[in-house]
């Protein structure tokens, strides 16, 4: 992507609509239980703010992202968690005040930052448009689970053209990180968008092909639902394998969730 500036646009505005959501939730209510483990709807804002603030770091202090690399290898298994519950024990105006500081610390530092800088990261490098898009990918997705345990439905935007092709790029690392053998050829994938309109990925004849509504295909990468539940068809032994292991997100395999019928 030569110019960032659409993907950080969105991202601002994934992150304006979750907190026209929260904004006016009672104590209570930030209390409320998420589909995640353990966490609660502060959970998931402090989370998104400690991301930004990590996120903040690597693109305009390198010395000291370098430093919470460190603390991330001191407690690979509860650097996360660790993080969202210190976030989650704020007052919740606080909190909410520091994420919305963070999100627009980081919408200018990104905006100022060249166009092919690349910034470290807990995995490979990224550039500007790359940790706009994960940004985006995680306030939806945390968004997601908010909304649920808030019992509304969010109305998909086609800002979910980001977090599709993130989806589709990542098709090797989910192999990968699964342990499994990646395929050599690519993949067509055809997605329908909120508005209708159709996004196509791949070579038009390749065998393998995966097609459906493109809000299901973002569901499936960020796993926040069950394959079995979502209208997504499959064409070729290796796509149809694709589907049962796809990640957009970085780190190890995630468990996802279970199919809404129970066990298939």
């Amino acid at each position: 992507m030569s110019d960032p500036t659409p993907v950080i646009d969105d991202l601002r505005e994934e992150g304006a609509e979750l907190d026209r959501l929260v904004a006016g939730l009672g104590a209570e209510q930030w209390a409320l239980a998420t589909p995640a483990p353990r966490w609660t709807v502060a959970h998931q804002i402090a989370h998104l703010a400690w991301t930004d603030h990590s996120s903040l770091l690597a693109v305009t202090d390198q010395d000291a992202f370098s430093r919470e690399v460190e603390k991330a290898l001191a407690q690979p298994g509860d650097f996360v968690d660790n993080g969202a519950d210190e976030g989650a024990a704020k007052p919740p105006a606080r909190l909410l005040a520091d994420w919305r500081a963070g999100r627009e610390a980081l919408d200018q530092a990104l905006r100022v930052a060249p166009a092919r800088a690349r910034f470290p990261w807990y995995g490979p490098p990224m550039s500007v448009a790359s940790m706009a898009t994960a940004r985006l990918m995680e306030t939806w997705a945390h968004g997601l689970d908010i909304a649920d345990a808030l019992g509304v439905t969010r109305t998909p935007t086609d800002r979910l053209r980001h977090i599709a092709r993130l989806g589709v790029r990542t098709r090797d690392f989910a192999f990968g990180v699964h342990g499994q053998p990646v395929p050599f050829e690519e993949f067509r994938v055809e997605l329908t968008a909120p508005s209708g309109e159709l996004w196509t990925y791949g070579p038009e004849d390749a065998d393998d092909r995966v097609t459906g509504p493109a809000l299901d295909f973002c569901l499936l990468v960020t796993q926040r639902a069950h394959r079995a539940d979502l209208a997504l068809e499959a064409a070729g032994t290796d796509a149809d394998r694709w589907l049962d292991l796809a990640q957009a997100f970085a780190g190890p395999p995630g468990t996802g969730r279970a199919p809404k019928g129970g066990t298939p």
